[in-house]
C-alpha cells in the first residue's frame, strides 16, 4: 500500500480528503496524528515542518503531498475513481476549483475562527474578529444557496472536490451559525450528510465530537 494520510478524525479539513478518498477507494493507511502530544507532534513537523494537517505521503512515487486541495487533485490525477473529483470539461473543472477556494476560504476559516475561539482562555476571546466571522459565513450561505439553485451537486455536473470541501465545514459551520432560510443550500447539506463517503467520515469522527462547542 503506497499511500499514507497524516490526519486526526475531528479535522474538518482532513475529512475532506477523507470524503475524496472514499468516493474513489483508493487503498491507503491512516496516521492519526495527535498535535497534544510531544513527541507525536515533533515527528508529524519532520515530514511537514508547519506542522498541519492533512498530508499524504506517496511511498511509490516518493512524493509528500500536504494541502487538502492538492492531495485531492494528487489523487484525482493518480489514483482515479469511478467518478472523477475534477471533470475533464474545462468549465466544470473551472466552476470546481472555484467552488473549492471558496468553501475554503469563506466557509472553512470563517467557522474554524469561530469554533476556535471558545477554546481561548477568558479575557482573550476575539469577540470582533468573531463577529466577522459570522457575518462572512452569512454571506457565504446567500451566495451558496443561489448558486446551488437547479444543482444536485455544487458544480452542477456531479460529484466533485467541490463537495467534498463543502461537506464538513457547512456541518461544523450550521452548528455555529444557523443556515436558517436558505432552503436550497439546507437541502444540499441534507444530500451531503447521506452520502455514503461523508456519513462513514463522519461516522468516524463521533467519539471526537463533544470536543467541538455548539
Amino acid at each position: 500500500m503506497s499511500l499514507r494520510l497524516y490526519f486526526h478524525p475531528l479535522s474538518s479539513f482532513c475529512q475532506k480528503v477523507l470524503v475524496a478518498l472514499y468516493e474513489n477507494g483508493a487503498p491507503f493507511e491512516r496516521e492519526v496524528v495527535d498535535l497534544m502530544d510531544p513527541d507525536g507532534n515533533a515527528a508529524f513537523k519532520k515530514l511537514w515542518p508547519i506542522g498541519k494537517f492533512p498530508v499524504l505521503v506517496d511511498d511509490a512515487r516518493g512524493k509528500t503531498v500536504p494541502e487538502s486541495t492538492t492531495i485531492i487533485e494528487y489523487l484525482d490525477r493518480h489514483f482515479p475513481g469511478p467518478g472523477r473529483l475534477i471533470p475533464a470539461d474545462p468549465d466544470a473543472a473551472e466552476e470546481t476549483r472555484f467552488l473549492d477556494r471558496f468553501l475554503d476560504l469563506y466557509v472553512h476559516l470563517p467557522m474554524q475562527k469561530i469554533v476556535t475561539d471558545r477554546f481561548r482562555p477568558a479575557g482573550s476571546n476575539d469577540l470582533f474578529g468573531v463577529e466577522q466571522a459570522k457575518e462572512l459565513l452569512g454571506t457565504a450561505y446567500g451566495i451558496l444557496d443561489e448558486r446551488l439553485a437547479g444543482r444536485e451537486w455544487a458544480n452542477g455536473a456531479g460529484f466533485s472536490m467541490a463537495d467534498c470541501a463543502a461537506a464538513a465545514p457547512l456541518t461544523f459551520a450550521e452548528m455555529q451559525v444557523p443556515i436558517g432560510n436558505h432552503k436550497t443550500l439546507a437541502a444540499y447539506l441534507t444530500r451531503l450528510r447521506s452520502r455514503p463517503s461523508f456519513a462513514r467520515t463522519w461516522k468516524e469522527a463521533e467519539p471526537f465530537l463533544a470536543m467541538v462547542p455548539k
